[in-house]
C-alpha cells in the first residue's frame, strides 16, 4: 500500500510541475516568437506540443542516468549547467532578434513593371492593406487543419530541456530508489509539459492569429513578443553571471 502511496504521489508530482515548469517566463517568451509567425491559432498548439516534447526526451535521457548513477552523473551535469542556462539566454536574444529583422524587411517588395517597352524593377514599402477581415481570412483564422510538427520548436525545447532539467533533478530524482517510478516521474512530468505549453501557446496564438490581417496591429504584436525575447534574454545572461534576481521567476 506504502508502494503504491509512493507510485501515486511521485506521478502526481511529476505532472503538476510539469504544468507549471512550461510557464516559466523564458519559456513561454521564447514560443512566443515562433508563434508571431502563425496566422492560423491553432498551429499553436502544435508549436507548443513540438516544443514540450523536445523539451522531456532531454529530461528523460538525463533523468535516466541519475537514476542509474545517482550523484555521480549529478555532479557532472551541475558544471555544464551554467553554459546550458547561457545557451539559454542567447537563444532568446537570437530568436527576439530574428523576429524584428523579419519585420524591418519584410516591409518591402521588389515589384516589376513595364515602361515604354522595357522592364524596371522597383522597391515599394508594404502596400496598405484593408483593415477589415474578409469571410475568408476569418476562416482560414479559426480552420483547425492537421496536426504538424515544428521543428524549430521542437528544437527550442530541446535546449530548453538541457537547461531547466537541474532544478527537478536535483530535488527529487536522486532520492527516489526505484528506477521506474522514477521513469513514469519524468514522462508524467513531460506530459504536463506538453499539455500546458500546448494551452499557453494556443492562447498566444490568438492575438497574432487576428491582427495577421491588420499589418500594423501584427507588426506591433510580433514586435512586442520580438523585444520581450530579447529583454529577458539579457535578464537572465545577467542573472547568471552577475547573480542578480531579474528573472521573476
Amino acid at each position: 500500500m506504502d508502494i503504491e502511496a509512493g507510485v501515486v504521489s511521485a506521478l502526481t508530482l511529476g505532472f503538476l510541475l510539469g504544468l507549471k515548469h512550461a510557464t516559466d517566463a523564458d519559456h513561454v517568451v521564447a514560443v512566443s516568437t515562433i508563434v508571431s509567425e502563425s496566422r492560423n491559432i491553432w498551429r499553436g498548439l502544435w508549436i507548443g506540443g513540438s516544443w514540450g516534447i523536445g523539451h522531456t526526451i532531454p529530461l528523460i535521457a538525463i533523468g535516466s542516468l541519475i537514476l542509474i548513477f545517482k550523484e555521480t552523473v549529478l555532479d557532472k551535469y551541475e558544471a555544464v549547467a551554467f553554459f546550458l542556462e547561457f545557451g539559454v539566454a542567447l537563444m532568446l536574444v537570437f530568436l527576439g532578434v530574428q523576429v524584428l529583422w523579419r519585420l524591418s524587411t519584410g516591409r518591402l517588395h521588389l515589384h516589376q513593371h513595364i515602361h515604354d517597352g522595357g522592364t524596371h524593377v522597383h522597391i515599394h514599402s508594404s502596400h496598405h492593406q484593408n483593415n477589415e477581415v474578409s469571410s475568408e481570412s476569418s476562416h482560414s483564422i479559426f480552420k483547425f487543419g492537421k496536426p504538424h510538427f515544428r521543428l524549430k520548436s521542437f528544437t527550442i525545447g530541446i535546449v530548453h530541456g538541457l537547461a531547466g532539467s537541474a532544478a527537478v533533478m536535483l530535488l527529487l530524482l536522486p532520492k527516489i530508489e526505484n528506477f521506474w517510478i522514477g521513469i513514469g516521474y519524468l514522462l508524467m512530468f513531460g506530459f504536463g509539459t506538453v499539455l500546458s505549453m500546448s494551452s499557453i501557446t494556443l492562447v498566444l496564438g490568438l492575438p497574432f492569429s487576428i491582427s495577421s490581417s491588420f499589418r500594423n496591429l501584427n507588426a506591433t504584436v510580433s514586435g512586442l513578443a520580438g523585444i520581450a525575447s530579447i529583454l529577458i534574454g539579457f535578464m537572465l545572461a545577467s542573472d547568471i553571471f552577475f547573480d542578480t534576481t531579474l528573472m521573476p521567476f
